[in-house]
């Protein structure tokens, strides 16, 4: 991997795994936006190899200022006979599907970050607990205090990865259709984006839990409904 220069403050390092080839317009060397991608998921695709072959996992993440953690139990696997292997993470958001007047010209918008790096398995036990508290706020705020914790059985029984941001990249693809201006306008076809929004449903409550059993506040918050 070639040597880059220090980029500016609040920029991202560009390197030959995250120098855009394709659509070099869509993306961003922005810090912020590398932060908002990951803020905005819990959930990435991990791809590793595993016993030579590549494998790409879907597994619930957490970010913080400098450092992903994740899940790793098929990544352990890879890294117990290779613990140097570099590991591509992906978090892709999509916003909107985008139709334009022609199918060549149809396509998605949305917010995509890919993070490269050697990751490494959190032992201590104070950083652990730490990590996954993360990773559980990121999927469900507020659930780390209301739930029961890990205790010392558990925790020894799980892999967290942690992973830097100081290889990343972002891309973003926003806006209309690209043939508004072109021949297909004359067709008189209905041309424009179709939002994707996503929203918490209504909680189901256990089989399991005792009549009268609330629905805590900070899930009851998320979803809108009254507690």
């Amino acid at each position: 991997m070639m040597e880059n220069p220090q980029p500016p403050e609040g920029r991202l390092t560009v390197t030959d795994r995250t120098r855009l080839r394709r659509m070099r317009e869509n993306g961003s060397t922005a810090r912020a936006d590398l932060d908002a991608v990951l803020a905005a998921g819990f959930i990435c695709h991990l791809g590793v190899v595993v016993d030579g072959s590549p494998m790409v996992v879907p597994t619930v993440y957490g970010s913080t200022a400098d450092t992903l953690y994740l899940h790793g139990s098929v990544a352990s696997r890879s890294l117990a006979a290779d613990p140097e292997a570099t590991v591509c993470v992906t978090v892709t958001l999509v916003d909107s599907l985008v139709l334009a007047r022609s199918v060549f010209e149809h396509s998605v918008n949305y917010r995509c970050a890919m993070v490269y790096g050697v990751p490494r398995r959190v032992t201590d036990p104070d950083e652990k607990l730490e990590g996954l508290r993360v990773l559980s706020e990121q999927a469900a705020p507020g659930q780390w205090d209301y739930a029961r914790r890990p205790n010392n059985k558990e925790l020894a029984a799980t892999t967290l990865l942690a992973l830097t941001l100081d290889e990343a990249s972002v891309k973003i693809s926003a806006g209309p259709p690209d043939d508004g201006d072109g021949p297909d306008a004359a067709l008189g076809l209905w041309a424009g984006e179709l939002p994707l929004v996503a929203a918490w449903g209504r909680p189901v409550p256990d089989p399991a839990l005792p009549d009268g059993t609330a629905v805590p506040a900070h899930i009851a918050a998320r979803t809108g409904t009254a507690v």
